[in-house]
C-alpha cells in the first residue's frame, strides 16, 4: 500500500475510485481527473502512476493555470540555446522530462488555445521539437488530466478546441470535494499532523476530547 495514499481510502467514495485506477492503471487510457480546487486530483493521478507499468518512470506534473502564455511552448517543449532572449543554454521540457513516465496536465482546460494545437500534434504522432530547433524528438508518455470543471463546458463557449477535446477523451473521474467524504477528514488530519511534527521535529500534538468525539460521530454515521 501506498503509505501517502493511505489516508485517502478511508473514504468509501475514495475506495470506489481506487477500485477503478487498479482496473485502468495498466491500459493506455486516458484518465481525466474533475473536481473543485484542493480535492486530490493530483494524488489520484500519482496513485494511477504507481498502479501502473510505467511506475518506474518519472511523474511529471505541470499546472496549466500557472504558465504565462509567452513562456508555455518552452516549458513543454523545452528549447535550445539562443532561441530566444535569455535562452543560454539548451533545456528539456516536461515532456521529455516524463519519458517513459506520466506527464499530469493540471487545470488543462487553462491551456492556451495556440498551445492546443501543439499538444494535439503531439499526441497524434508523439514526437515534437524544442523550441529553436528542427530535429523532431520522440517521447514515450502517457498523459493524465486535470480540470476544475468539465472540458465539454470550455468547448461549448470556445476556450477549448474541440478535436482536442475528443483527442483526450477516455475515462473521466469526478473527484468528491472533501465535505462529502467526512469520513477522510481525521485520518488525513493525523497524517498531516505526522508529516508536520516530523518536519519541525518536535512531538506531535494530542487531539482534544472535542476533536476525538467529533471523530466518534463521523465514525457512527457510516
Amino acid at each position: 500500500m501506498d503509505v501517502q495514499f493511505e489516508p485517502v481510502l478511508q473514504s468509501s467514495v475514495m475506495r470506489k475510485l481506487d477500485r477503478v485506477l487498479r482496473s485502468v492503471a495498466d491500459k493506455q487510457v486516458m484518465l481525466t481527473f474533475v473536481g473543485e480546487s484542493g480535492v486530490g486530483k493530483e494524488v489520484l493521478a500519482r496513485r494511477a502512476h504507481k498502479l501502473s507499468d510505467r511506475r518506474n518512470g518519472p511523474f511529471v506534473p505541470i499546472n496549466c493555470a500557472a504558465i504565462p502564455e509567452s513562456l508555455f511552448e518552452s516549458e513543454l517543449f523545452g528549447h535550445e540555446r539562443g532561441a530566444f532572449t535569455g535562452a543560454n543554454e539548451q533545456a528539456r521540457g516536461k515532456i521529455e522530462a516524463a519519458g517513459r513516465g506520466t506527464l499530469f496536465l493540471d487545470e488543462i482546460g487553462e491551456m492556451p488555445i495556440a498551445m492546443q494545437a501543439k499538444i494535439l500534434r503531439f499526441l497524434d504522432n508523439r514526437r515534437f521539437m524544442r523550441v529553436g530547433g528542427n530535429i523532431k524528438i520522440e517521447a514515450d508518455v502517457r498523459l493524465m488530466c486535470a480540470t476544475l470543471r468539465p472540458i465539454d463546458q470550455d468547448v461549448r463557449v470556445g476556450r477549448f478546441r474541440a478535436d482536442l477535446y475528443y483527442r483526450i477523451q477516455g475515462l473521466t473521474l469526478q473527484v468528491a470535494p472533501l465535505r462529502e467524504r467526512r469520513d477522510a477528514i481525521m485520518p488525513l488530519v493525523r497524517q498531516f499532523i505526522t508529516e508536520a511534527s516530523a518536519r519541525h521535529q518536535v512531538a506531535p500534538p494530542r487531539l482534544t476530547r472535542e476533536v476525538k468525539a467529533a471523530e466518534e460521530q463521523v465514525i457512527r454515521a457510516r
